[in-house]
This record gives C-alpha cells, sequence and structure tokens, in this order.
C-alpha cells in the first residue's frame, strides 16, 4: 500500500493512509491553519497516556473514567481519571480495535476488524462489534459481517450505525443484532455520531473529500454536505467526530493536528491546533474524573489531551 504519489497534498494523503491502517509513521507536513474559534485556542492539556499505544476510539461513563481502543494490540484500556495509568480491561477477539459507543443496555461497544482489513472491508465486510461489561471485563460478540467499524453511533433504541474510512459502505445494526452492511454509501466515512433528536447520522470523511456529512436516518440516500476542510493548502484528514450540545460537529485531524469545530455549512473552526496525529475525541461525563463538559483528544500518539477551548458547560 505504497502508491506513487506527488505534491505535498499528496504526500499529507499517503502519510495519512498509513497511519489511520496503523502500519507506519511518518512526518506529516504543515498546513494551513484554520481560523481559531472565538474564546478558544488555549494549549492542550496532556491528561493520560497509553505507552505505546494507537488510539482509535474513546468513551467516558458516567463515573468519568475513560475508554480507549489501541488499533494495533485490539485492547481496551481504561483510565480512572486524569494523570491515572492506564491499564488493559479487555482484548477484542480479532484484532484491530475500533470505534467505542455506549449501548442503552449499559455495556460498551466496541468495534473491531478495523485495521488493514478496512482497505478490502466493502468487498470482505471483516467489521464487528462486541459488547464489553466494563465492570468484569466480558466481551460478548454483538453483530459481523460489517465493512469496518471506524466510527461507532447508538440511538436510544439500540439502532447501531458502523463506518469504514477506506471504503463506501456504513452498516446498520439492528437493536437484535441483524446487520445491513449497506444501509448507506458515503465515501471514507470514519467519525460518526447522531444528532440529539436521533434524525442525522453525522459522518466526518477522512480520504475522499475531507469534510462533513450527515445522513438523514431514514431517507440514507438524501445525504447533505456541510462543509469541506480542503482547499487552500489545508489538508485535514478528518478522522473521528462527537456532537456538542448543540448538535455542532467536533473532529480531530491527522495530518493538520487541529480539532475542528463546525459551525454551519462551510463555516469551521480551530478550537485548538498543534496536535497531529489525533484520531478521536469524547466529552467527559460525571462529576469526577474525566468530567462533563471537557473535551478530550486521543491520538496515535499513545497521548490523551484535554482541549479547554471546547468545553461545553
Amino acid at each position: 500500500m505504497r502508491p506513487r504519489l506527488f505534491g505535498r497534498r499528496a504526500a499529507a494523503l499517503a502519510t495519512a493512509l498509513l497511519l489511520s491502517a496503523g502500519l507506519a509513521v511518518l512526518e506529516a507536513p504543515v498546513a494551513q491553519a484554520a481560523p481559531v474559534c472565538p474564546g478558544a485556542g488555549q494549549p492542550p492539556v496532556l491528561v493520560a497516556t497509553v505507552p505505546g499505544g494507537v488510539l482509535e476510539g474513546m468513551a467516558v461513563d458516567r463515573r468519568g473514567r475513560l475508554y480507549t481502543t489501541d488499533l494495533v494490540t485490539g485492547r481496551v484500556y481504561r483510565i480512572d481519571a486524569p494523570g491515572a495509568p492506564a491499564y488493559p480491561i479487555a482484548t477484542v477477539p480479532d484484532g484491530g480495535a475500533g470505534g467505542l459507543a455506549w449501548h442503552p443496555d449499559g455495556s460498551l461497544l466496541v468495534g473491531y476488524g478495523a485495521d488493514a482489513r478496512v482497505l478490502v472491508g466493502d468487498a470482505l465486510l471483516p467489521g464487528a462489534l462486541a459488547k464489553l461489561d466494563v465492570e468484569t471485563g466480558e466481551l460478548r460478540p454483538f453483530a459481523s459481517g460489517l465493512s469496518a467499524s471506524n466510527g461507532i453511533a447508538v440511538s436510544r433504541e439500540g439502532w447501531v450505525y458502523a463506518t469504514n474510512d477506506f471504503g463506501s459502505l456504513v452498516g446498520q445494526v439492528s437493536p437484535d443484532g441483524v446487520v445491513n452492511p449497506a444501509w448507506a454509501s458515503t465515501p471514507s466515512a470514519n467519525g460518526a455520531a447522531l444528532s440529539a433528536d436521533g434524525r442525522y447520522l453525522y459522518v466526518a470523511h477522512t480520504f475522499a473529500a475531507p469534510g462533513v456529512s450527515r445522513i438523514p436516518v431514514f431517507a440514507p440516500a438524501a445525504q447533505e454536505r456541510l462543509v469541506d476542510f480542503g482547499g487552500l493548502d489545508l489538508f485535514a484528514a478528518a478522522d473521528g467526530l462527537i456532537l456538542d450540545s448543540r448538535d455542532r460537529p467536533i473532529v480531530p485531524t491527522d495530518v493538520s493536528g487541529e480539532i475542528l469545530r463546525v459551525d454551519g455549512p462551510n463555516q469551521f473552526c480551530a478550537l485548538a491546533g498543534g496536535l497531529p496525529l489525533s484520531s478521536t475525541v469524547t466529552y467527559g461525563a460525571g462529576t469526577e474524573g474525566f468530567s462533563e463538559g471537557r473535551l478530550f483528544r486521543g491520538g496515535f500518539d499513545g497521548a490523551i489531551y484535554e482541549i479547554p477551548g471546547g468545553f461545553d458547560g
């Protein structure tokens, strides 16, 4: 997977491809920065590390404990509070640990098959999901036959959506585990999140025209493009995605190293910068530890930072 690519934007693409597949770490080129969001731009604060980790998914429980996946080892780690060590609580059965999302039954959904198999995900459907009991460490298979599980979103009713940043298929899983691997088609969808009313699935596009789209849940063919991060020599390689309390997408970027917020159609700004290899973001929860309203970034560098400019009170 080393095509001959030329120019600064092509070099950035090659870097992001290799990083996302967990195959190599190259020096990323400097990209033009997005404008700083009003009231943001404070320096990121290092709060935790997973030594040697290549972090792909992240979530926080109601007790303020943070969970993250390692794309290479397939481990799920728990960190009890900022400054505390990371320790593994489970390992996915088939490698390539991917996205994380809370299921309505209280279990933590863990995606796997999100390693280099994503390259053939649409054809071979190697992606799968398991339910993790975070108290006991028990990991139970839930669904398989997905293109991948780089991003996971779950509705209040238990419908699950899973993406593949190297493919086009977005899969849907019913509450009882029935898989539709081709629920929607959109190129290079990665991070995913459902709007507060459950009507739209927002996705970040990594390689094919980096940006953000939203997919109507009841009309997945009627997709709406919200913003493009390309142009003006800016190559963001958008990765994960969450929504803040106003349903504004928050997107980390692999290559430009910015944490971007989408404020409206073709409007975006940076909550923070200087964090290349950023892959995932999540908000905290509860009153202790990684607490509610605080924004956290994880990356392929194994580091977790708080983004003060992204606080959502």
